[in-house]
Formats: C-alpha cells, structure tokens, sequence
C-alpha cells in the first residue's frame, strides 16, 4: 500500500488480524475497530468508510456463516430490523458528510464501541420478551441510515439492544448482528457505488489480512473463546483514536 510505509504496514496488518479476529469473535464485522485504526494511521477519510464497509462484508459473513453453523441465528430477530435498515444503509451511502463533522460522530460512535468492550454495555442475558415490531422497525432504520453515512456496520449498536431488551441471548443477539452487519455494509457500499464513487484500489489489499483474522474469530467465538484482555487493549487504542478523530 502507498499509503503506508513498510515498517507502518506490518503493524497494521498485525493490529488488523487482531481487530478483526475480536470483533468477529462476538459477531461483529470490526467496522469501528478498522475505522479507529486508519484514524490512528492518518488514512484518508476517502478511504476509510469504504475500506470498513469492504471488510466488513467479508469479516461479518464469516461470523454469521460460525454462528449460523452452530445453530444460534433466529430468522424472528433479524428480519424486523433488517426491513428498515436494508434501505436506510442505502440511503447513508449516497451521504458524503462534511469532513469535520464525519470525524466528530465517528469519533463518538468510537466512544460507544470502545466503552463496550470495556463491559459497560454488556448487559447480561433476560427472559425471552416477545420484540415490538414498530420498535424495531424504528431501530432499523435509525441505526441503518448510520450505519451507511459512517462506513459501520452497526452490529455494534444492535447487540447491546438485543440484550438490554431480553430479544435475544448472547450468542443469538451475536449471529443476528453479523448478518445484519453484512446486509447493511452491502446496502451501504452499493449506495456508495451509484453515488457516483469508487473503492480505492488499497482498500482490497486489506482483504485477505482481516479475512484471516476473521475465520479465526468465527471459529473460536462461536464455541468457546473469551479474552478480556485483548479486548481491554482494544477499547484502549479505540477511545484514543475517537479522541484523535474529535479533537484533532
């Protein structure tokens, strides 16, 4: 990549598996965990929504393909927020937001994520609680039309939701987000498309190296895999790229 030197390169690659295999470990494409990490790298805010949604398609689809595998994904709890979501990330797509202002709810987004994985919204499991439809729709759409604007899947909003409302368990709540992730980032990046955009050629070398880190995640995340120690490390370069990202 141009963008990076040689030296830089490795250490972003190596972060790169690292974000991805996390993220993809609990459902997650890894979105907010990428973004966070170009901030960091001072990539190009032309490059950094379209990368995130790139690899989210791929990181986010091995996820779900682990969890749908082991028998977690119920079609009832994603098909409500997906009907709303679907063209509200298509419309986010066709968004080009103001450079400064793109940096600044990035940056808050950011706040949220890196505050999950430091356990603050990690509500623990409830009593199944049959999900309101006009809620959920709402929800889609709200988090759906972000989604699309901002280059995130927006699985990481939708989890804690899941839990907080006792709609789905830990592992339901985790194979609902990766497909929802997948069809947002694909409603998302098609709206980027025919506005009239190109992803840049860098964005796909990136592929294969969070590819990577993704089958690991989905692999161990689906059965049995837990390491709050690497989470804590990432919620750390999380929250100090969202200060880079809102104060500059």
């Amino acid at each position: 990549m141009n963008i990076l030197t040689t030296e830089n390169l490795i250490i972003f690659s190596i972060a790169l598996v690292v974000i991805a295999f996390l993220y993809s470990s609990v459902g997650h494409g890894g979105a907010s965990g990428y973004l966070a990490l170009m901030a960091i790298f001072a990539f190009p805010i032309g490059i950094m929504k379209p990368s995130a949604l790139l690899l989210n398609l791929f990181v986010s689809s091995i996820s779900f393909f682990f969890y749908y595998k082991m028998n977690y994904f119920k079609p009832k709890l994603f098909y409500p927020f997906a009907i709303a979501s679907i063209p509200a990330a298509f419309i986010g797509g066709f968004v080009t937001l103001d450079s400064t202002v793109y940096k600044v709810i990035l940056g808050l987004v950011l706040v949220f994520a890196a505050f999950r994985l430091f356990g603050f919204f990690n509500f623990k499991e409830k009593e199944a609680v049959v999900i309101k439809l006009p809620f959920a729709l709402a929800l889609g759409f709200g988090i759906g039309l972000l989604s699309g604007m901002l280059g995130i899947g927006g699985g990481i909003i939708l989890s804690p939701i899941l839990l907080f409302l006792g709609w789905a368990s830990v592992k339901e709540s985790a194979a609902v987000s990766s497909l929802f992730i997948f069809v947002n980032s694909l409603a998302g990046i098609t709206g980027y498309f025919l506005g009239g955009k190109t992803i840049p050629i860098d964005s796909f070398y990136l592929v294969p190296i969070a590819v990577f880190g993704g089958i690991l995640g989905g692999y161990y995340g689906s059965g049995y895999f837990s390491n709050k120690t690497l989470k804590y490390v990432l919620g750390v370069v999380i929250l100090l790229a969202s200060v880079k990202l809102i104060f500059p």
